[in-house]
């Protein structure tokens, strides 16, 4: 219904007798961030909260990774309409109040009806050729560039309660008849929304879907790369990037604002690096629902910002050491160097070789209640149960360093840090080690040998490395051959010489290949395991390792006395087994 002529409309901005300047562009709103400082202010100055109340709001909206006027209103702590006036007045935005919300006909023609469903904006007003249409969240104002291209038109954005404004689309697309497509039941919840109105938002949606659906393909990396014609996206299954689709570029902004918001970082920086966490709740196609942690990383590019979510899945994480592929020698090696009672043991390998795997499944070998173990981690990636787990927070000063220096005032039996990065941290790991604690941590370094030198280039002293390490583990991670598919297979003489395998003894071996099914989604691989070089820290290594002997002759012994056998050896070992290939084995290790 059009209003009497004298009201001019301006029922639909809470009492105001009239559109008075315009607002920013859609696109400079969508980038400007809400200060969290001036959004308290404002609903404390309006008596909306108190302190306390806010206070409970923020720590919930923290936990679930939710907006906080979002877990306001979930708490019922205040009026939904009432939370959002002031949301609207802390991002300088329109607000529409929906006890006097009347859609003017002409507004609703401009948009069809799947398409104001699909966006979740119900356009509300037209006046000097400029479309007002409601939204729910202040960061989806880039509806308004797909909106207006339909329209034909400039188009504002305002903000409306969520509640309100579903039912208003539901009665305008549903009750119109004018073709809203039906939701397909399907809900992916995302950064903890359970019950989060807009949740089937085009956005929203594309990103849950994609999170959703590298965790079916079982990846453990996404990657959003902007092209100067399109957007890539890839998953990273069993170590192996592989494209997934190839999108609009027009789609770059909003995933990358969505992505941004879901994170907790600033989606008005685009200019430096950021990193972020996400706990995201998925539903699989079974019903089932299931707790990620991921690991954002923005970075930006020439084409745009570039995003890599590391996907944690908490309730696979945790394997057992003969789940992650240790046999025979070295498993028990192992096992009797991380049982003793003080002295450093380290894992190194390249970024994504399964080093913090590793470590997991060793402290749950020593989690006993009568042993005492603390671990300092950035991030922690999976909780243990009858583990004091800490989180490092540089920006607040809880550094490796600062948190191992405090976990030894707590009397521990065993102590995890995350990585060794500076002389501090390592001159804290050795010393804590020779008081009687047993340490675990990582290096980046290729081989196990090289972790020795790498600690006395970092300023630790040779007769403490010596003196404190007890033993190196190197590892990498190769695919699993397909029990579905593989097939026996000749390999010639020269690719099994490559890794070490003496081509006379192997006549009775039977090697396969890589086939390919549906199963393994026709890569022939499905899973992976570990190769490991275990370097045991004996008399004559501790005195050669004094001495700063280099790392070329310290491995030459290690090798010619068994105190070690290569990457390259156990992965030959997983080949004669018809667990992976000799072009796998070749592709993660260096031939011999």
């Amino acid at each position: 219904m059009e209003p009497r002529a004298g009201q001019s409309r301006g029922f639909l901005w809470g009492g105001r007798s009239r559109i008075t300047a315009p607002p920013l562009s859609p696109l400079s709103r969508v980038d400007r961030p809400l200060s969290s400082e001036t959004f308290r202010r404002l609903l404390l100055e309006t008596n909306v909260l108190d302190e306390a109340q806010f206070e409970k709001a923020e720590s919930a909206a923290s936990s679930r990774g939710t907006p906080v006027e979002r877990a306001i209103v979930a708490l019922n702590l205040a009026d939904e309409v009432a939370v959002w006036r002031v949301l609207a007045k802390a991002h300088g935005i329109k607000f529409v109040d929906p006890g006097k919300l009347v859609p003017q006909p002409a507004a609703l023609e401009k948009v069809p009806a799947e398409q104001i469903e699909a966006n979740e904006a119900l356009p509300v007003l037209l006046k000097d050729d400029v479309l007002w249409v409601a939204i729910d969240d202040p960061f989806k104002t880039f509806v308004a560039d797909t909106l207006s291209f339909m329209a034909g038109c400039t188009v504002q954005c305002a903000l409306m309660p969520p509640d309100a404004l579903k039912q208003a689309i539901r009665k305008v697309a549903g009750g119109g008849g004018g073709g809203g497509s039906k939701r397909d039941g399907t809900r992916v919840s995302g950064a903890g929304a359970d019950d989060e109105e807009g949740e089937d938002a085009p956005i929203i949606r594309l990103v849950s879907k994609t999170i959703t659906e590298a965790l079916e393909q079982r990846a453990s990396d996404i990657h959003i790369e902007p092209f100067q014609q399109r957007l890539r996206v890839r998953y990273r299954v069993d170590g192996v990037l592989k494209e997934i689709s190839s999108l609009e570029i027009s789609l770059h902004a909003p995933m990358t604002s969505r992505i941004k918001i879901m994170a907790g970082l600033d989606i008005a920086e685009k200019r430096r690096p950021q990193d972020g966490r996400i706990a995201f709740r998925a539903r699989t196609s079974d019903g089932q629902t299931r707790d990620i942690d991921i690991r954002t990383s923005v970075l930006p590019g020439s084409h745009g910002e570039t995003i890599v979510m590391r996907l944690l899945d908490k309730e696979r994480g945790l394997m057992s050491l003969e789940g992650l592929g240790f046999e025979g020698d070295d498993r028990e090696r192992f096992r009797d160097v991380i049982k003793r009672p003080n002295g450093i043991v380290l894992v190194t390998g390249p970024t994504g070789s399964g080093k913090t795997t590793t470590l997991y499944a060793a402290l749950q070998e020593l989690n006993r209640a009568d042993v005492k173990i603390i671990t300092a981690e950035d991030p922690v990636e999976f909780n243990i149960r009858g583990i004091n787990q800490c989180q490092v927070r540089s920006p607040i000063g809880l550094t490796f360093a600062r948190i191992l220096r405090a976990m030894l005032r707590q009397a521990p039996n065993v102590v995890l840090v995350g990585e060794i990065r500076d002389r501090e941290t390592a001159e804290i790991a050795v010393q804590a080690a020779l008081t009687g604690h047993l340490v675990f941590s990582t290096l980046h370094t290729n081989d196990s040998v090289s972790a020795l030198t790498r600690l006395i280039d970092m300023g630790v002293k040779p007769f403490l490395v010596a003196a404190s390490v007890q033993a190196v583990l190197a590892q990498r991670l190769v695919r699993v051959l397909c029990d579905k598919c593989r097939q026996p297979t000749d390999v010639s003489a020269t690719d099994l010489r490559s890794v070490g395998i003496d081509p006379g003894a192997a006549d009775s071996t039977t090697f396969y290949r890589a086939e390919g099914c549906e199963a393994c989604e026709h890569t022939g691989y499905r899973g992976r395991l570990g190769v490991y070089e275990l370097l045991h820290m004996d008399r004559t290594m501790r005195e050669m390792t004094f001495r700063g002997e280099p790392a070329v002759r310290l491995r030459e012994y290690a090798w010619q006395s068994g105190s070690m056998s290569t990457l390259v050896q156990d992965g030959a070992r997983k080949v004669l087994a018809g667990r992976t290939t000799v072009n796998e084995l070749l592709r993660v290790v260096a031939a011999v």
